[in-house]
This record gives C-alpha cells, sequence and structure tokens, in this order.
C-alpha cells in the first residue's frame, strides 16, 4: 500500500511540475533579470544609470512575485524528489553506524600508524 501511494504521489506531482514548466521557466527569467538589475545597481555610479538598473530590479521583481504557478510547480518537484528518494530508499540504511567510543578510534588510528 506503501508503494502504490508514492505512485500516486508521483504521478499527481509529476502532472503538476508538466503543467506548471512554462511558469516556471518565466520565474527564471525574471529572477534572472532582478539577479543582473541588482548586480548592475551596485556597480553603477550615476544616478541616471542607478534609476535605470533599478527600474530593471523592481521589474524582475514583480514578474517573479506574478508567478504564483510556479511556486505551486516548485513544491511539486520537491514532492517528485521526496517520492524518487523514498522510492530508490535510503542510502545510509545498509550503513552500520559508528561508534563514538573513544577507544575504538584510537584502535582505527593506531592500525594506521603500525602500516
Amino acid at each position: 500500500m506503501k508503494k502504490f501511494g508514492l505512485i500516486v504521489l508521483g504521478i499527481i506531482a509529476g502532472i503538476v511540475v508538466l503543467t506548471n514548466l512554462g511558469s516556471m521557466l518565466g520565474l527564471a527569467f525574471s529572477v534572472l533579470i532582478a539577479y543582473a538589475g541588482f548586480h548592475y545597481l551596485q556597480k553603477s555610479e550615476s544616478t541616471l544609470s542607478k534609476l535605470f538598473w533599478g527600474g530593471v530590479l523592481l521589474i524582475g521583481l514583480l514578474t517573479a512575485i506574478t508567478n504564483v504557478p510556479a511556486f505551486f510547480g516548485i513544491i511539486a518537484l520537491i514532492g517528485v524528489l521526496y517520492v524518487w528518494r523514498k522510492w530508490k530508499g535510503s542510502e545510509n540504511s545498509n550503513v552500520i553506524a559508528e561508534t563514538s567510543d573513544p577507544f575504538d578510534n584510537f584502535e582505527k588510528q593506531w592500525k594506521e600508524i603500525i602500516k
């Protein structure tokens, strides 16, 4: 039953990611524009260029905020990654946990010195 739930969650999250792929690309583009505006705003020296790059930054931020479906797509992408990790199982489940006993650590180091 647990595998069935993971399959259903993965399929639904995958469909949501695919339907919001366009808005996610729009969000990435608007974040890129906002980053460029911020970067060049920090480097500009004249008032006119600061106003221009501040406007570019503001436009980039406003378009990033209005991409609400992209945030749903990002959450669905996190859900797909969660299903993927749960399906494959944790990689540390087969590893024996190391003890924090100082004498065990001393023995390991002593064997390394003797070699």
